[in-house]
């Protein structure tokens, strides 16, 4: 959790167009210091246009006639530039290792990059792959290393200075799940030793199991942010229900949206907006129905993240009995 008040990065009323489509309308957060936080929609949402646009990579548009509320970005305090140099690291979405350098020389040559001296940064990236289990490839090539581990290098390099604000695009990005998994450790790690952390994913398993908070971007807006917690309450909450009598199906389908046969006499149900799982369960008793299964299933972020793109992409949200509106 964040460990005070001092705000990290600073995003307000920010757009950027590109040959006449707008890729961010509007859009406006704050990421405290200590905090970790996903930045999740799907492809196309706006993900790294913002996040480039708060390393100062590319500039926001400007204030014009159309454009009167141009909005600003601010990074420790000041606009994204030199004053940030060493305090930022950045993993980019495109991996750009240079492939016939070993891993040590590519560590080495990020971390001067950001201000290390030369054969300190050499040491220190010894020490870096040792210290995440790569102490074999030190002097190894990148292209003599799988994706996992040229993957986890580049991380190492945009760690290895040691900067107080990480901000990764798609970091997860085509890992087999037990290098998501090292990789995901290597985060909360980092994120122990009190440093800031922004990445971006369109998998919602790492936010939910990462994340003190998410922000929700779709179609360039930004849809939705706040804890993990607030986001589920999104979700649609659903039943596997097993249940003998004549009268249970008729009785499942008036509580649900959706009903969908798993076997005989067993259903899995997504409940109204305004019906809870207690209320089912008290309507199968008074309708006297044989009960053999009665399991609530968790929710999941991914259930709240499809629930809400699909209210912005459609317009439809719903009602307390689950109806359009």
């Amino acid at each position: 959790m964040s460990t005070h008040d001092e705000i990290v990065l600073s995003i307000e009323n920010v757009s950027k167009t590109f040959a006449g489509k707008q890729a961010v309308k509007n859009v406006s957060f704050q990421i405290k210091k200590g905090e970790i936080v996903g930045f999740l929609g799907p492809n196309g949402a706006g993900k790294t246009t913002t996040l480039r646009m708060a390393l100062g990579l590319i500039s926001p548009d400007a204030k014009t006639k159309k454009n009167p509320n141009a909005g600003k970005i601010s990074l420790f305090g000041n606009p994204p530039g030199p004053d940030a140099f060493g305090r930022v690291g950045f993993l980019p979405e495109e991996r750009g290792l240079y492939r016939k350098i070993t891993a040590r020389e590519a560590i080495a040559h990020i971390a001067r990059l950001n201000g290390m001296k030369g054969r300190l940064a050499l040491v220190h990236a010894d020490e870096m792959l040792d210290k995440y289990g790569l102490g074999e490839a030190k002097r190894k090539k990148i292209k003599d290393l799988s994706k996992g581990m040229a993957q986890k290098v580049q991380l190492i390099a945009a760690i290895a200075h040691d900067p107080e604000f990480l901000i990764l695009d798609e970091p997860f990005s085509g890992l087999d799940p037990v290098n998501q998994k090292l990789l995901e450790d290597m985060v909360r790690e980092i994120a122990d030793r009190g440093r800031t952390i922004i990445f971006s994913t369109h998998v919602m398993e790492h936010a939910e199991r990462l994340c003190d908070k998410i922000i929700l971007m779709s179609g360039g807006e930004k849809i939705f942010e706040g804890d993990v917690k607030a986001a589920l309450a999104n979700a649609p909450k659903r039943l596997v229900i097993e249940a003998h009598g004549k009268s249970a199906a008729k009785m499942l389908a008036a509580v649900s949206t959706e009903m969908r046969e798993l076997a005989p006499h067993t259903w899995e149900i997504t409940l109204n907006a305004d019906t809870e799982p207690q209320n089912v369960l008290q309507n199968c008793i008074d309708h006297g129905l044989k009960l053999i299964r009665f399991e609530p299933e968790r929710a999941s972020l991914h259930d709240a993240f499809v629930t809400l793109v699909k209210q912005d992409t459609t317009g439809v949200k719903q009602d307390k009995t689950g109806a359009a509106v």
